[in-house]
Protein backbone atom coordinates (compact mmCIF):
# COMPACT_ATOMS: atom_id res chain seq x y z
CA UNK A 1 0.00 0.00 0.00
CA UNK A 2 2.85 2.34 0.92
CA UNK A 3 4.53 1.68 -2.44
CA UNK A 4 1.30 2.52 -4.26
CA UNK A 5 0.94 5.84 -2.38
CA UNK A 6 4.56 6.76 -3.19
CA UNK A 7 3.97 5.97 -6.88
CA UNK A 8 0.83 8.13 -6.97
CA UNK A 9 2.71 10.99 -5.26
CA UNK A 10 5.60 10.77 -7.74
CA UNK A 11 3.13 10.76 -10.67
CA UNK A 12 1.36 13.86 -9.30
CA UNK A 13 4.68 15.68 -8.88
CA UNK A 14 5.66 14.72 -12.42
CA UNK A 15 2.36 16.05 -13.87
CA UNK A 16 2.67 19.25 -11.84
CA UNK A 17 6.20 19.88 -13.11
CA UNK A 18 5.13 19.17 -16.66
CA UNK A 19 2.26 21.69 -16.35
CA UNK A 20 4.66 24.33 -15.02
CA UNK A 21 7.00 23.72 -17.94
CA UNK A 22 4.14 24.07 -20.43
CA UNK A 23 2.59 27.13 -18.82
CA UNK A 24 3.98 29.97 -20.94
CA UNK A 25 2.51 33.40 -21.70
CA UNK A 26 -0.69 33.15 -23.74
CA UNK A 27 0.86 35.31 -26.46
CA UNK A 28 3.48 32.61 -27.13
CA UNK A 29 1.50 29.40 -27.13
CA UNK A 30 -2.28 29.57 -27.01
CA UNK A 31 -2.97 31.79 -29.97
CA UNK A 32 -5.56 29.66 -31.74
CA UNK A 33 -8.04 32.54 -31.35
CA UNK A 34 -5.60 35.12 -32.71
CA UNK A 35 -5.63 36.29 -36.32
CA UNK A 36 -2.46 37.42 -38.08
CA UNK A 37 -2.97 39.64 -41.13
CA UNK A 38 -0.09 39.96 -43.58
CA UNK A 39 0.95 40.48 -47.23
CA UNK A 40 -0.84 43.76 -47.82
CA UNK A 41 -0.54 47.50 -47.37
CA UNK A 42 -1.32 47.81 -43.65
CA UNK A 43 -1.61 51.58 -43.27
CA UNK A 44 -1.54 52.36 -39.54
CA UNK A 45 -2.71 56.02 -39.57
CA UNK A 46 -0.59 56.35 -36.42
CA UNK A 47 1.69 59.21 -37.52
CA UNK A 48 1.64 62.52 -39.32
CA UNK A 49 3.06 60.82 -42.40
CA UNK A 50 2.00 57.45 -43.85
CA UNK A 51 3.46 54.47 -41.98
CA UNK A 52 2.99 50.81 -42.83
CA UNK A 53 3.29 47.57 -40.88
CA UNK A 54 4.14 44.14 -42.33
CA UNK A 55 1.72 42.36 -40.02
CA UNK A 56 -1.00 42.98 -37.48
CA UNK A 57 -2.41 40.51 -34.95
CA UNK A 58 -5.93 40.61 -33.56
CA UNK A 59 -6.73 38.81 -30.33
CA UNK A 60 -9.86 39.01 -28.17
CA UNK A 61 -11.17 41.92 -30.22
CA UNK A 62 -8.09 44.07 -29.76
CA UNK A 63 -4.88 44.75 -31.62
CA UNK A 64 -2.27 42.54 -29.95
CA UNK A 65 0.68 43.27 -32.22
CA UNK A 66 1.74 45.64 -35.01
CA UNK A 67 5.11 45.22 -36.67
CA UNK A 68 7.21 42.85 -38.75
CA UNK A 69 5.78 39.63 -40.09
CA UNK A 70 8.74 37.63 -38.77
CA UNK A 71 8.27 38.85 -35.22
CA UNK A 72 4.51 38.34 -35.41
CA UNK A 73 4.95 34.74 -36.54
CA UNK A 74 7.53 34.06 -33.82
CA UNK A 75 5.29 35.43 -31.06
CA UNK A 76 2.02 34.00 -32.39
CA UNK A 77 2.99 30.60 -33.75
CA UNK A 78 -0.54 29.21 -33.76
CA UNK A 79 -2.39 32.30 -34.95
CA UNK A 80 -4.69 31.96 -37.93
CA UNK A 81 -2.88 33.56 -40.85
CA UNK A 82 -4.93 35.77 -43.15
CA UNK A 83 -3.30 36.68 -46.45
CA UNK A 84 -4.40 40.16 -47.58
CA UNK A 85 -3.13 39.31 -51.08
CA UNK A 86 -1.81 42.80 -51.67
CA UNK A 87 -4.97 44.58 -50.56
CA UNK A 88 -5.00 47.56 -48.20
CA UNK A 89 -5.95 47.43 -44.53
CA UNK A 90 -6.81 50.54 -42.53
CA UNK A 91 -8.47 51.36 -39.22
CA UNK A 92 -12.24 51.01 -39.52
CA UNK A 93 -13.82 54.23 -40.75
CA UNK A 94 -15.40 56.45 -38.11
CA UNK A 95 -18.44 58.36 -39.33
CA UNK A 96 -17.89 61.99 -38.31
CA UNK A 97 -21.48 63.03 -38.97
CA UNK A 98 -24.54 61.40 -40.51
CA UNK A 99 -28.09 60.57 -39.47
CA UNK A 100 -28.44 56.83 -38.83
CA UNK A 101 -32.13 57.19 -37.95
CA UNK A 102 -32.92 59.19 -41.07
CA UNK A 103 -31.11 56.63 -43.21
CA UNK A 104 -33.42 54.02 -41.68
CA UNK A 105 -36.43 56.23 -42.30
CA UNK A 106 -35.66 56.67 -46.00
CA UNK A 107 -36.43 52.98 -46.40
CA UNK A 108 -40.06 53.92 -45.81
CA UNK A 109 -40.12 56.89 -48.20
CA UNK A 110 -40.07 57.62 -51.93
CA UNK A 111 -36.57 58.23 -53.29
CA UNK A 112 -36.62 61.58 -55.15
CA UNK A 113 -32.86 62.03 -55.58
CA UNK A 114 -31.39 63.28 -58.84
CA UNK A 115 -28.48 61.55 -60.64
CA UNK A 116 -26.03 60.16 -59.76
CA UNK A 117 -27.82 59.16 -56.55
CA UNK A 118 -31.31 58.71 -58.01
CA UNK A 119 -33.27 59.10 -61.24
CA UNK A 120 -35.33 62.28 -60.81
CA UNK A 121 -34.68 65.01 -63.39
CA UNK A 122 -37.97 66.89 -63.63
CA UNK A 123 -40.99 67.85 -61.54
CA UNK A 124 -43.00 65.41 -63.65
CA UNK A 125 -40.64 62.63 -62.50
CA UNK A 126 -41.32 63.57 -58.86
CA UNK A 127 -45.08 63.46 -59.37
CA UNK A 128 -44.94 60.14 -61.25
CA UNK A 129 -42.91 58.49 -58.50
CA UNK A 130 -45.21 59.78 -55.75
CA UNK A 131 -48.36 58.63 -57.53
CA UNK A 132 -46.85 55.21 -58.29
CA UNK A 133 -45.81 54.77 -54.65
CA UNK A 134 -49.40 55.07 -53.45
CA UNK A 135 -50.64 52.65 -56.11
CA UNK A 136 -47.85 50.08 -55.68
CA UNK A 137 -48.24 50.03 -51.88
CA UNK A 138 -52.07 50.14 -51.86
CA UNK A 139 -52.07 53.11 -49.51
CA UNK A 140 -55.53 54.34 -48.51
CA UNK A 141 -56.69 57.94 -48.72
CA UNK A 142 -55.80 59.92 -45.62
CA UNK A 143 -52.49 58.14 -44.95
CA UNK A 144 -49.31 60.24 -44.89
CA UNK A 145 -46.90 59.78 -47.81
CA UNK A 146 -43.31 60.97 -47.59
CA UNK A 147 -40.60 61.51 -50.18
CA UNK A 148 -36.97 62.50 -49.65
CA UNK A 149 -33.98 63.88 -51.50
CA UNK A 150 -35.49 66.20 -54.12
CA UNK A 151 -33.14 68.99 -55.20
CA UNK A 152 -34.62 71.93 -57.11
CA UNK A 153 -31.17 72.96 -58.35
CA UNK A 154 -30.93 69.66 -60.25
CA UNK A 155 -34.45 69.68 -61.67
CA UNK A 156 -34.98 70.84 -65.23
CA UNK A 157 -37.37 73.54 -63.94
CA UNK A 158 -34.80 74.86 -61.38
CA UNK A 159 -37.49 75.50 -58.77
CA UNK A 160 -39.32 73.92 -55.85
CA UNK A 161 -42.64 72.18 -56.39
CA UNK A 162 -45.78 73.86 -55.08
CA UNK A 163 -48.70 72.28 -53.28
CA UNK A 164 -51.11 72.32 -56.24
CA UNK A 165 -48.76 70.19 -58.32
CA UNK A 166 -48.69 67.51 -55.62
CA UNK A 167 -52.46 67.87 -55.16
CA UNK A 168 -52.91 67.06 -58.84
CA UNK A 169 -51.71 63.46 -58.30
CA UNK A 170 -52.33 62.94 -54.56
CA UNK A 171 -55.33 65.09 -53.60
CA UNK A 172 -56.55 62.82 -50.79
CA UNK A 173 -53.33 62.10 -48.87
CA UNK A 174 -51.22 64.43 -46.76
CA UNK A 175 -47.83 64.55 -48.53
CA UNK A 176 -44.49 65.95 -47.42
CA UNK A 177 -41.35 65.94 -49.59
CA UNK A 178 -38.05 66.41 -47.77
CA UNK A 179 -35.46 68.53 -49.56
CA UNK A 180 -32.02 66.97 -50.04
CA UNK A 181 -30.55 69.43 -47.53
CA UNK A 182 -32.92 68.27 -44.79
CA UNK A 183 -33.60 71.94 -44.00
CA UNK A 184 -36.81 72.41 -45.91
CA UNK A 185 -39.57 70.57 -47.72
CA UNK A 186 -42.77 70.90 -49.71
CA UNK A 187 -46.21 69.98 -48.37
CA UNK A 188 -49.44 69.56 -50.29
CA UNK A 189 -52.77 71.08 -49.27
CA UNK A 190 -53.81 68.15 -47.07
CA UNK A 191 -50.50 68.23 -45.20
CA UNK A 192 -50.67 72.00 -44.65
CA UNK A 193 -54.20 71.58 -43.37
CA UNK A 194 -53.07 68.85 -40.96
CA UNK A 195 -50.43 71.20 -39.55
CA UNK A 196 -52.91 74.11 -39.32
CA UNK A 197 -50.87 76.26 -41.69
CA UNK A 198 -52.96 78.82 -43.58
CA UNK A 199 -52.77 82.35 -44.96
CA UNK A 200 -53.16 83.59 -41.40
CA UNK A 201 -50.10 81.66 -40.16
CA UNK A 202 -47.07 83.85 -39.53
CA UNK A 203 -43.50 82.77 -40.17
CA UNK A 204 -42.01 81.20 -37.02
CA UNK A 205 -38.77 82.56 -35.58
CA UNK A 206 -35.90 81.11 -37.60
CA UNK A 207 -38.19 79.81 -40.35
CA UNK A 208 -40.12 80.73 -43.47
CA UNK A 209 -43.41 79.71 -45.10
CA UNK A 210 -43.34 80.42 -48.83
CA UNK A 211 -46.49 82.07 -50.27
CA UNK A 212 -48.18 81.91 -53.65
CA UNK A 213 -47.55 84.98 -55.85
CA UNK A 214 -49.43 88.12 -54.77
CA UNK A 215 -50.98 86.20 -51.90
CA UNK A 216 -50.48 85.12 -48.28
CA UNK A 217 -51.70 81.62 -49.12
CA UNK A 218 -48.97 79.01 -48.39
CA UNK A 219 -47.34 77.67 -51.54
CA UNK A 220 -46.17 74.45 -49.91
CA UNK A 221 -42.48 75.20 -49.29
CA UNK A 222 -41.57 75.37 -45.59
CA UNK A 223 -38.03 76.20 -44.51
CA UNK A 224 -36.01 75.67 -41.32
CA UNK A 225 -38.15 75.95 -38.14
CA UNK A 226 -41.34 76.10 -40.26
CA UNK A 227 -40.70 72.52 -41.35
CA UNK A 228 -40.33 71.16 -37.79
CA UNK A 229 -44.00 70.13 -37.40
CA UNK A 230 -43.81 68.13 -40.63
CA UNK A 231 -40.52 66.47 -39.72
CA UNK A 232 -41.83 65.72 -36.24
CA UNK A 233 -44.89 64.02 -37.69
CA UNK A 234 -42.77 62.08 -40.16
CA UNK A 235 -40.35 60.89 -37.47
CA UNK A 236 -43.21 59.85 -35.22
CA UNK A 237 -44.79 57.77 -37.97
CA UNK A 238 -41.60 56.25 -39.36
CA UNK A 239 -39.96 55.54 -35.99
CA UNK A 240 -42.51 52.78 -35.49
CA UNK A 241 -40.84 50.99 -38.41
CA UNK A 242 -37.24 51.57 -37.30
CA UNK A 243 -36.86 48.10 -35.84
CA UNK A 244 -37.76 46.64 -39.25
CA UNK A 245 -34.99 48.61 -40.95
CA UNK A 246 -32.37 48.54 -38.17
CA UNK A 247 -30.32 45.61 -39.43
CA UNK A 248 -30.42 46.84 -43.03
CA UNK A 249 -29.19 50.24 -41.90
CA UNK A 250 -26.29 48.73 -39.97
CA UNK A 251 -25.40 46.61 -43.00
CA UNK A 252 -25.38 49.74 -45.17
CA UNK A 253 -22.86 51.42 -42.90
CA UNK A 254 -20.73 48.29 -42.49
CA UNK A 255 -20.64 47.70 -46.27
CA UNK A 256 -19.00 51.11 -46.58
CA UNK A 257 -16.22 50.28 -44.13
CA UNK A 258 -17.76 52.10 -41.18
CA UNK A 259 -17.22 50.51 -37.77
CA UNK A 260 -18.50 53.50 -35.77
CA UNK A 261 -21.63 55.27 -37.03
CA UNK A 262 -23.44 58.36 -35.83
CA UNK A 263 -27.01 59.51 -35.44
CA UNK A 264 -26.52 63.24 -35.84
CA UNK A 265 -29.57 64.44 -33.91
CA UNK A 266 -31.54 62.07 -31.70
CA UNK A 267 -34.60 62.84 -29.64
CA UNK A 268 -35.22 60.99 -26.40
CA UNK A 269 -37.40 58.35 -28.07
CA UNK A 270 -34.66 57.58 -30.59
CA UNK A 271 -32.07 57.32 -27.82
CA UNK A 272 -34.27 54.86 -25.95
CA UNK A 273 -34.82 52.84 -29.14
CA UNK A 274 -31.12 52.64 -29.94
CA UNK A 275 -30.27 51.60 -26.39
CA UNK A 276 -32.96 48.91 -26.46
CA UNK A 277 -31.47 47.50 -29.67
CA UNK A 278 -28.01 47.60 -28.11
CA UNK A 279 -29.16 45.87 -24.92
CA UNK A 280 -30.81 43.18 -27.04
CA UNK A 281 -27.42 42.43 -28.59
CA UNK A 282 -28.35 43.63 -32.07
CA UNK A 283 -25.40 45.95 -32.70
CA UNK A 284 -22.77 44.80 -35.20
CA UNK A 285 -20.96 48.14 -35.16
CA UNK A 286 -20.76 51.00 -32.66
CA UNK A 287 -23.27 53.84 -32.81
CA UNK A 288 -23.03 57.22 -31.12
CA UNK A 289 -25.91 59.65 -30.86
CA UNK A 290 -25.96 63.42 -30.58
CA UNK A 291 -28.92 64.41 -28.43
CA UNK A 292 -31.14 67.27 -29.59
CA UNK A 293 -30.58 70.67 -28.01
CA UNK A 294 -34.26 71.12 -27.15
CA UNK A 295 -33.86 68.22 -24.70
CA UNK A 296 -30.59 69.46 -23.18
CA UNK A 297 -31.92 70.42 -19.74
CA UNK A 298 -34.02 67.23 -19.46
CA UNK A 299 -31.13 65.05 -20.62
CA UNK A 300 -28.71 66.58 -18.15
CA UNK A 301 -31.13 65.78 -15.32
CA UNK A 302 -31.64 62.19 -16.52
CA UNK A 303 -29.60 59.93 -14.21
CA UNK A 304 -30.03 57.01 -16.62
CA UNK A 305 -28.28 58.84 -19.47
CA UNK A 306 -24.51 58.32 -19.29
CA UNK A 307 -22.67 60.65 -21.64
CA UNK A 308 -19.62 59.53 -23.64
CA UNK A 309 -19.90 55.96 -22.31
CA UNK A 310 -20.67 52.96 -24.51
CA UNK A 311 -23.18 50.42 -23.29
CA UNK A 312 -23.39 47.37 -25.54
CA UNK A 313 -22.11 49.36 -28.50
CA UNK A 314 -24.21 52.52 -28.08
CA UNK A 315 -23.51 55.85 -26.42
CA UNK A 316 -24.79 59.41 -26.33
CA UNK A 317 -21.75 61.55 -27.06
CA UNK A 318 -23.02 65.10 -26.67
CA UNK A 319 -25.60 67.62 -27.81
CA UNK A 320 -26.41 68.85 -31.31
CA UNK A 321 -27.43 72.47 -31.91
CA UNK A 322 -28.74 73.77 -35.23
CA UNK A 323 -27.51 77.35 -35.65
CA UNK A 324 -28.41 78.02 -39.29
CA UNK A 325 -29.64 76.38 -42.47
CA UNK A 326 -28.52 75.09 -45.83
CA UNK A 327 -26.25 76.96 -48.28
CA UNK A 328 -27.72 75.31 -51.39
CA UNK A 329 -31.19 75.99 -49.99
CA UNK A 330 -30.13 79.61 -49.33
CA UNK A 331 -31.03 79.47 -45.63
CA UNK A 332 -27.46 79.37 -44.28
CA UNK A 333 -26.57 82.62 -42.47
CA UNK A 334 -23.93 84.80 -44.17
CA UNK A 335 -22.40 88.22 -43.53
CA UNK A 336 -22.74 89.03 -47.25
CA UNK A 337 -25.89 88.40 -49.33
CA UNK A 338 -26.54 85.68 -51.87
CA UNK A 339 -25.91 86.76 -55.47
CA UNK A 340 -29.06 85.12 -56.84
CA UNK A 341 -32.77 85.52 -55.93
CA UNK A 342 -33.93 83.91 -52.68
CA UNK A 343 -37.48 82.59 -52.24
CA UNK A 344 -39.42 84.73 -49.77
CA UNK A 345 -36.76 87.47 -49.61
CA UNK A 346 -36.72 90.69 -51.60
CA UNK A 347 -33.40 92.36 -50.73
CA UNK A 348 -30.16 91.95 -48.77
CA UNK A 349 -30.79 88.19 -48.56
CA UNK A 350 -28.18 86.70 -46.24
CA UNK A 351 -30.06 83.65 -45.00
CA UNK A 352 -31.11 83.43 -41.38
CA UNK A 353 -29.97 82.07 -38.03
CA UNK A 354 -32.02 79.24 -36.58
CA UNK A 355 -31.59 80.60 -33.04
CA UNK A 356 -31.13 84.05 -31.54
CA UNK A 357 -27.73 84.92 -30.09
CA UNK A 358 -29.29 84.96 -26.62
CA UNK A 359 -30.69 81.42 -27.00
CA UNK A 360 -27.38 80.16 -28.39
CA UNK A 361 -25.54 81.80 -25.49
CA UNK A 362 -27.80 80.11 -22.95
CA UNK A 363 -27.27 76.69 -24.54
CA UNK A 364 -23.49 77.10 -24.45
CA UNK A 365 -23.53 78.16 -20.82
CA UNK A 366 -25.70 75.21 -19.80
CA UNK A 367 -23.57 72.72 -21.75
CA UNK A 368 -20.19 74.08 -20.65
CA UNK A 369 -21.30 74.26 -17.02
CA UNK A 370 -22.13 70.54 -17.18
CA UNK A 371 -19.10 69.43 -19.25
CA UNK A 372 -21.43 68.45 -22.10
CA UNK A 373 -19.78 68.25 -25.53
CA UNK A 374 -21.42 70.47 -28.13
CA UNK A 375 -21.79 69.85 -31.87
CA UNK A 376 -23.16 72.91 -33.69
CA UNK A 377 -24.53 72.80 -37.22
CA UNK A 378 -23.18 76.01 -38.74
CA UNK A 379 -22.68 76.61 -42.46
CA UNK A 380 -22.49 80.36 -43.11
CA UNK A 381 -19.80 82.67 -41.76
CA UNK A 382 -22.33 84.84 -39.89
CA UNK A 383 -23.57 81.75 -38.09
CA UNK A 384 -19.98 80.81 -37.23
CA UNK A 385 -19.51 84.31 -35.79
CA UNK A 386 -22.48 83.59 -33.52
CA UNK A 387 -20.97 80.27 -32.41
CA UNK A 388 -17.64 81.90 -31.58
CA UNK A 389 -19.44 84.67 -29.67
CA UNK A 390 -21.44 82.10 -27.69
CA UNK A 391 -18.25 80.23 -26.84
CA UNK A 392 -16.53 83.41 -25.66
CA UNK A 393 -19.58 84.46 -23.63
CA UNK A 394 -19.92 81.08 -21.90
CA UNK A 395 -16.24 80.98 -20.98
CA UNK A 396 -16.46 84.49 -19.54
CA UNK A 397 -19.68 83.83 -17.59
CA UNK A 398 -18.35 80.55 -16.16
CA UNK A 399 -14.79 81.79 -15.66
CA UNK A 400 -13.45 78.98 -17.84
CA UNK A 401 -10.42 79.07 -20.12
CA UNK A 402 -11.19 79.83 -23.75
CA UNK A 403 -8.88 77.00 -24.84
CA UNK A 404 -10.07 74.32 -22.42
CA UNK A 405 -10.09 70.84 -24.00
CA UNK A 406 -13.85 70.60 -24.65
CA UNK A 407 -13.63 69.60 -28.33
CA UNK A 408 -16.60 71.69 -29.33
CA UNK A 409 -17.27 70.69 -32.95
CA UNK A 410 -18.59 73.14 -35.55
CA UNK A 411 -20.35 70.77 -37.93
CA UNK A 412 -20.03 71.64 -41.63
CA UNK A 413 -18.05 74.90 -41.12
CA UNK A 414 -18.47 75.11 -44.87
CA UNK A 415 -18.04 78.81 -45.42
CA UNK A 416 -15.74 79.55 -42.52
CA UNK A 417 -13.50 82.58 -43.09
CA UNK A 418 -9.69 82.23 -42.77
CA UNK A 419 -9.56 84.28 -39.56
CA UNK A 420 -12.35 82.15 -38.09
CA UNK A 421 -10.22 79.06 -38.68
CA UNK A 422 -7.44 80.74 -36.71
CA UNK A 423 -9.92 81.38 -33.90
CA UNK A 424 -10.85 77.68 -33.96
CA UNK A 425 -7.19 76.86 -33.38
CA UNK A 426 -6.82 79.41 -30.59
CA UNK A 427 -9.96 78.23 -28.76
CA UNK A 428 -9.55 74.49 -29.48
CA UNK A 429 -12.74 74.35 -31.52
CA UNK A 430 -12.67 71.75 -34.31
CA UNK A 431 -14.41 71.73 -37.70
CA UNK A 432 -16.18 68.79 -39.28
CA UNK A 433 -16.15 69.61 -42.99
CA UNK A 434 -18.43 68.50 -45.81
CA UNK A 435 -16.44 68.31 -49.07
CA UNK A 436 -19.17 66.26 -50.78
CA UNK A 437 -20.82 69.66 -51.29
CA UNK A 438 -18.05 70.47 -53.77
CA UNK A 439 -19.28 67.73 -56.08
CA UNK A 440 -23.03 67.96 -55.55
CA UNK A 441 -23.44 71.75 -55.24
CA UNK A 442 -20.08 73.34 -56.03
CA UNK A 443 -21.39 74.83 -59.27
CA UNK A 444 -24.49 76.10 -57.45
CA UNK A 445 -22.34 77.70 -54.73
CA UNK A 446 -20.23 79.53 -57.32
CA UNK A 447 -23.40 80.92 -58.84
CA UNK A 448 -25.05 81.81 -55.52
CA UNK A 449 -22.01 83.03 -53.57
CA UNK A 450 -19.26 83.87 -56.06
CA UNK A 451 -15.89 82.22 -56.51
CA UNK A 452 -14.14 83.72 -53.46
CA UNK A 453 -16.57 82.20 -51.00
CA UNK A 454 -17.27 79.02 -52.95
CA UNK A 455 -13.61 78.19 -53.49
CA UNK A 456 -12.91 78.30 -49.74
CA UNK A 457 -15.67 75.76 -49.05
CA UNK A 458 -14.62 73.12 -46.47
CA UNK A 459 -10.95 74.26 -46.50
CA UNK A 460 -9.06 71.13 -45.42
CA UNK A 461 -5.68 72.32 -46.73
CA UNK A 462 -5.86 75.53 -44.68
CA UNK A 463 -7.08 73.64 -41.60
CA UNK A 464 -4.16 71.21 -41.96
CA UNK A 465 -1.65 74.08 -42.03
CA UNK A 466 -3.08 75.37 -38.75
CA UNK A 467 -2.85 71.95 -37.13
CA UNK A 468 -6.60 71.53 -36.66
CA UNK A 469 -7.96 68.00 -36.24
CA UNK A 470 -10.70 68.41 -38.87
CA UNK A 471 -13.03 65.64 -39.96
CA UNK A 472 -15.06 65.23 -43.16
CA UNK A 473 -18.52 63.71 -43.38
CA UNK A 474 -21.43 62.64 -45.61
CA UNK A 475 -24.30 64.10 -43.53
CA UNK A 476 -26.38 61.22 -44.88
CA UNK A 477 -29.10 61.40 -45.99
CA UNK A 478 -28.00 64.73 -47.51
CA UNK A 479 -25.33 62.86 -49.49
CA UNK A 480 -24.84 59.07 -49.61
CA UNK A 481 -22.95 57.13 -46.95
CA UNK A 482 -19.72 56.50 -48.81
CA UNK A 483 -16.40 57.34 -47.10
CA UNK A 484 -14.48 56.49 -50.27
CA UNK A 485 -16.46 59.12 -52.17
CA UNK A 486 -15.81 61.59 -49.32
CA UNK A 487 -12.07 60.95 -49.64
CA UNK A 488 -12.34 61.54 -53.38
CA UNK A 489 -14.23 64.83 -53.06
CA UNK A 490 -11.68 66.12 -50.54
CA UNK A 491 -8.78 65.23 -52.83
CA UNK A 492 -10.25 66.17 -56.23
CA UNK A 493 -12.69 68.98 -55.34
CA UNK A 494 -14.38 68.31 -58.68
CA UNK A 495 -17.98 69.46 -59.21
CA UNK A 496 -20.72 67.82 -61.27
CA UNK A 497 -19.68 69.95 -64.24
CA UNK A 498 -16.03 68.93 -63.90
CA UNK A 499 -14.85 72.28 -62.52
CA UNK A 500 -12.31 72.21 -59.70
CA UNK A 501 -13.85 74.22 -56.86
CA UNK A 502 -11.00 75.73 -54.85
CA UNK A 503 -7.83 74.00 -56.08
CA UNK A 504 -5.80 75.52 -53.23
CA UNK A 505 -7.91 73.62 -50.70
CA UNK A 506 -7.35 70.16 -52.16
CA UNK A 507 -6.51 67.61 -49.46
CA UNK A 508 -3.87 64.94 -49.90
CA UNK A 509 -5.23 61.39 -49.79
CA UNK A 510 -3.58 60.89 -46.40
CA UNK A 511 -5.19 64.03 -44.99
CA UNK A 512 -8.56 62.86 -46.31
CA UNK A 513 -8.04 59.50 -44.57
CA UNK A 514 -7.13 61.17 -41.27
CA UNK A 515 -10.48 62.96 -41.41
CA UNK A 516 -12.36 59.65 -41.09
CA UNK A 517 -9.93 57.73 -38.86
CA UNK A 518 -7.50 59.31 -36.39
CA UNK A 519 -9.01 62.80 -36.39
CA UNK A 520 -12.53 61.41 -36.05
CA UNK A 521 -11.45 59.35 -33.05
CA UNK A 522 -10.01 62.51 -31.47
CA UNK A 523 -13.14 64.59 -32.00
CA UNK A 524 -15.16 61.98 -30.10
CA UNK A 525 -12.61 61.46 -27.28
CA UNK A 526 -11.88 57.97 -28.60
CA UNK A 527 -8.26 58.41 -29.65
CA UNK A 528 -7.13 55.83 -27.06
CA UNK A 529 -9.45 53.14 -28.53
CA UNK A 530 -9.90 53.80 -32.23
CA UNK A 531 -8.65 55.63 -35.31
CA UNK A 532 -5.21 54.05 -35.77
CA UNK A 533 -3.61 50.62 -35.78
CA UNK A 534 -1.76 50.62 -32.47
CA UNK A 535 -1.33 47.79 -29.98
CA UNK A 536 -4.09 47.82 -27.37
CA UNK A 537 -6.71 49.57 -29.49
CA UNK A 538 -9.86 47.91 -30.78
CA UNK A 539 -9.41 45.60 -33.76
CA UNK A 540 -11.65 47.68 -36.03
CA UNK A 541 -10.43 47.27 -39.62
CA UNK A 542 -11.46 47.95 -43.19
CA UNK A 543 -9.92 46.19 -46.19
CA UNK A 544 -9.89 48.00 -49.56
CA UNK A 545 -9.13 46.60 -52.99
CA UNK A 546 -6.66 49.43 -53.65
CA UNK A 547 -4.57 51.85 -51.63
CA UNK A 548 -5.92 55.45 -51.82
CA UNK A 549 -2.33 56.70 -51.49
CA UNK A 550 -1.10 54.73 -54.48
CA UNK A 551 -3.69 55.37 -57.19
CA UNK A 552 -4.31 58.46 -59.28
CA UNK A 553 -6.49 60.98 -57.39
CA UNK A 554 -9.41 60.67 -59.83
CA UNK A 555 -9.33 56.87 -59.42
CA UNK A 556 -9.94 56.99 -55.66
CA UNK A 557 -13.66 57.13 -56.37
CA UNK A 558 -13.50 53.62 -57.87
CA UNK A 559 -11.96 51.94 -54.82
CA UNK A 560 -14.15 49.28 -53.18
CA UNK A 561 -14.57 48.09 -49.60
CA UNK A 562 -13.88 44.34 -49.54
CA UNK A 563 -14.28 43.62 -45.84
CA UNK A 564 -15.22 45.38 -42.62
CA UNK A 565 -14.07 43.93 -39.30
CA UNK A 566 -15.43 45.07 -35.94
CA UNK A 567 -13.37 43.99 -32.91
CA UNK A 568 -11.99 41.03 -34.82
CA UNK A 569 -15.35 39.89 -36.25
CA UNK A 570 -16.18 40.31 -39.94
CA UNK A 571 -19.40 42.31 -40.26
CA UNK A 572 -19.22 42.75 -44.03
CA UNK A 573 -17.44 40.84 -46.77
CA UNK A 574 -17.82 41.38 -50.49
Amino acid sequence: MKKILIAILLLAISISCKQKEDKKPVSETDESSAQLYHNGDILTMAAEKPTYAEAIVEEDGKIAFVGSQKEAEEKYTNAKKIDLKGKTMLPGFIDPHSHFGMVSNTMGQVDLNSPPVGEVKTIANVLQKMEAYKTDNNLPDGEWIFGWGYDESQLKEKRHLHKKEIDSVLPNNPVYLVHTSGHMGVANSKALEKMNISAATKNPEGGSIARLPNSKEPAGLVQETAMYPFMGTMMQILQKKQADFFESTQDKYASNGITTAQDGMSDRNAIQFFQSQADAGKFKIDLMALAGYTDLETNLEDSLLHWKTYKNGFKVQGTKIIADGSPQGKTAFFTKPFLTPVDGCESDCKGLPSLSQETLNDLFILAYKNENQLFIHSNGDASIDMVIAAHENACKKLDQALDKDRRTIVIHSQFVRPEQLETYKKYKLEPSFFTNHVYFWGDVHVENLGKERAYFLSPIASAEKLGLKYTNHSDATVTPIDPIFTIWTAVSRVSRSGEVIGPDEKATPYQALKAITSHAAYEFFEEDRKGSLIQGKLADFVVLDKNPLKVEPMEIRDIHVLETIKEGITVFKK
